[in-house]
């Protein structure tokens, strides 16, 4: 009997899986291994293909603007990330202390970023940024500062970019946070005040240690996310001043609207695509997983 349940619930849950595993296949697996074959081919839509080997790939490393263009995404990822990890953290923090009927309003409030596209909040932000009339500029002549050329200016346009993108993923990581947080058995903090201990040590040997897991997918999807962004800098740089803002994704788009031959563009995808696994791998390398305590 427990054999025959055990073979139905493995037929249901093949039942249940096929439409998503049919869906990945088509979507997925068949494009990610069309795309591997056609980086081996000067492809392109108007003319015969013609297989070349790597020459792509030859030609994407020895690209200095392909080669920048990773080196720009990983340093706005380090902008991004660990600024948006600081922050959440402690917002969350405040959100757990509220009351259920603030803390709900809060919590609505900063998830509207969310929803918010990142050409929306571009628009948004060169407005902010706008040499004559923008907020940042007003602000700084309240303090008797010259107003400064955000976006125009190579020292200050990456980071100019990196505000709105902490802005757009700084509710949904808050949110995801506050969960690990409330997760957390309100035991361990009691039995840590019978001991004495204070607020700075509830976090470094209880919360911090207990949120690993947490901090460790935020900040793989957060790098990976953040090293792909391309619409912050689409639409408020256009990649400018002189590359400082071309973000790999960026650099494939233009490459791509810009050259008749796709298998340049495909090949640059792949390589970001090694660039990203490796990324994550590092990293979760570095931070590795823990199971639950209490599991």
């Amino acid at each position: 009997m427990f054999k025959k349940n055990v073979r139905h619930d493995n037929k249901t849950a093949y039942l249940l899986l096929t439409p998503i595993l049919v869906l990945l296949t088509v979507f997925v697996v068949i494009p990610f291994f069309y795309s591997v074959r056609v980086s081996f081919f000067n492809w392109s839509f108007y003319q015969p293909s013609k297989f070349v080997g790597v020459d792509n790939f030859s030609f994407v490393l020895s690209d200095d603007r392909f080669l920048k263009s990773v080196w720009t995404g990983l340093k706005f990822a380090l902008m991004v990330t660990p600024a948006t990890l600081v922050v959440s953290f402690l917002f969350a923090n405040v959100i757990k202390g509220m009351g259920s009927k603030m803390s709900g309003f809060v919590k609505t409030s900063i998830y509207i970023p969310t929803v918010i596209s990142g050409i929306v909040a571009s628009v948004i932000f060169v407005f902010i940024y706008d040499y004559l009339g923008g907020l940042a500029n007003y602000v700084l002549g309240l303090f008797g500062a010259e107003p400064k050329a955000w976006l125009a200016e190579v020292g200050t346009a990456l980071p100019s970019i990196a505000v709105p993108a902490v802005w757009l993923g700084f509710g949904l990581t808050t949110l995801i946070m506050l969960a690990g947080l409330l997760d957390i058995p309100e035991s361990y903090y009691e039995a840590s005040d019978l001991e004495g201990a204070g607020a700075w040590q509830k976090m470094r040997y209880i919360t911090i240690p207990l949120l690993k897991n947490i901090f460790l997918f935020l900040t793989v999807t957060g790098f990976t996310a953040n090293i792909s962004q391309y619409e912050l800098s689409l639409i408020m740089t256009n990649g400018g001043p002189l590359d400082s803002t071309m973000t790999p994704n960026l650099y494939i788009l233009t490459h791509f609207r810009n050259d008749v031959m796709v298998g340049n563009s495909i090949a640059a995808s792949l390589l970001l695509f090694v660039v990203l696994g490796s990324i994550s791998a590092i990293i979760f390398k570095v931070l590795n997983s823990d199971k639950a305590i209490d599991g």
